[in-house]
């Protein structure tokens, strides 16, 4: 991912690119940004990993501590791997309009924060799981039977309430059964998503960030729409560009980055150690990458481009995302001088969390009052 979005990233600094072009001289206030938000956030910079769990407390309220309850510690650790791949893949992207109603709490709740709440309410309600005495589970016989209104009704889409994508969502977790019905050695019979507990803690006590991403590329292949494909196999979150020289891939996997981004504390709660978190990328999606543009750093070659809609894998979106996981490597670097912290200490998902997500929503919002970001992407409720 880093190697060919960087061979975009240097077409652009040369100028052979057609949509954007970078401007060097600005990359200190995305810095001055970035490390504002993260003294602000976390004064004592005590910074914790970005991931779904950071959502599911939004308005003050631990509601990770709801997860399945009076149970032994192993199976709390499967039933946080279900929330947070359930969650996380019903994670992309709610549209400015959508707002889900919290009867617990009677927050009101909006985009990433609002789909996180909604879905862990769903699984406390059984939606996901197969045996309704014991709702926190994600079981696949339960979500192949998913419909479009069922998950409607469970995250309150309606006339004027309108969730975009959501079809698009139903279908993802109708087939994210079938492939995990089908891969009992990864998933247990009968099968549930939390089983890859026991995949990743049969590998001596410590697994690879990027081996959790390799898992569950590999395993999640199947789940995506038909996209890009490589002899005969879909690739999911992958885009082409003509600067990429052969066959033009270029991989971002954001959702998939984002789930194993998510897995890291539940899987250390549940005893192992999570090695190599630098291993994965930033996440190249419209919050990081919005606050490059808005900043003034990726500056597009015509203006024109910021009012038109575009194609999630057009020229110009694959283009914007490469620069932005290029992007990213150099600011965590600058970050971490100005907050004195080593790589180890601070990788980059610490610098997401701290940091560049919010950040990337701080500026969307002064310079567009709903927030929406710079690019307006036509999405189907799978990717971002």
């Amino acid at each position: 991912m880093r190697t060919r979005c960087e061979i975009v990233s240097e077409a652009v600094r040369r100028g052979e690119t057609r949509y954007f072009r970078l401007v060097p001289g600005q990359f200190d206030e995305v810095v001055r940004r970035v490390v504002d938000a993260t003294r602000q956030r976390y004064p004592d910079l005590a910074v914790p990993y970005h991931s779904r769990w950071r959502h599911f407390s939004t308005g003050g309220i631990d509601r990770a501590a709801l997860v399945a309850p009076g149970v032994d510690a192993v199976e709390t650790t499967r039933a946080r791997i279900d929330l947070a791949i359930v969650s996380v893949l019903l994670d992309a992207g709610a549209g400015p309009r959508w707002r889900y109603r919290e009867v617990e709490t009677g927050q009101i709740l909006s985009r990433s924060e609002g789909l996180a709440v909604a879905s862990l309410r769903a699984m406390q309600a059984g939606l996901f799981s197969a045996d309704l005495a014991n709702p926190w589970r994600a079981d696949a016989e339960a979500l192949e039977q998913i419909t479009s209104d069922r998950l409607a009704r469970a995250f309150q889409h309606a006339a004027g309430n309108e969730l975009l994508g959501f079809e698009g969502r139903a279908v993802l977790l109708r087939r994210l059964g079938q492939v995990c019905a089908t891969s009992p050695s990864l998933f247990g019979a009968p099968a549930r998503l939390g089983r890859l507990y026991e995949h990743w803690s049969g590998h001596g006590g410590a697994v690879s960030a990027a081996g959790i991403l390799g898992t569950l590329l590999r395993v999640f292949a199947a789940i995506w729409p038909a996209r890009t494909s490589h002899e005969g196999a879909p690739l999911g979150d992958c885009g082409r560009h003509p600067a990429v020289p052969g066959d033009g891939l270029v991989p971002f996997h954001k959702l998939c980055q984002w789930l194993a981004y998510s897995l890291i504390e539940p899987l250390e709660a549940g005893g192992l150690r999570v090695v190599e978190l630098d291993g994965l990328t930033g996440l190249a999606e419209y919050r990081n990458g919005g606050l490059f543009i808005d900043c003034g750093v990726i500056a597009p070659c015509d203006s024109g481009l910021l009012q038109r809609r575009l194609d999630v894998w057009s020229e110009p979106v694959v283009e914007w995302r490469a620069l932005t996981v290029s992007l990213l490597d150099r600011l965590a670097v600058l970050v971490r001088e100005r907050l004195g912290k080593s790589a180890d200490d601070f990788p980059l998902v610490r610098v997401l969390e701290g940091g560049s997500w919010a950040a990337g929503r701080e500026v969307a919002f002064e310079r567009r009052g709903d927030g929406s970001p710079p690019l307006s992407i036509v999405t189907d409720g799978t990717l971002f």
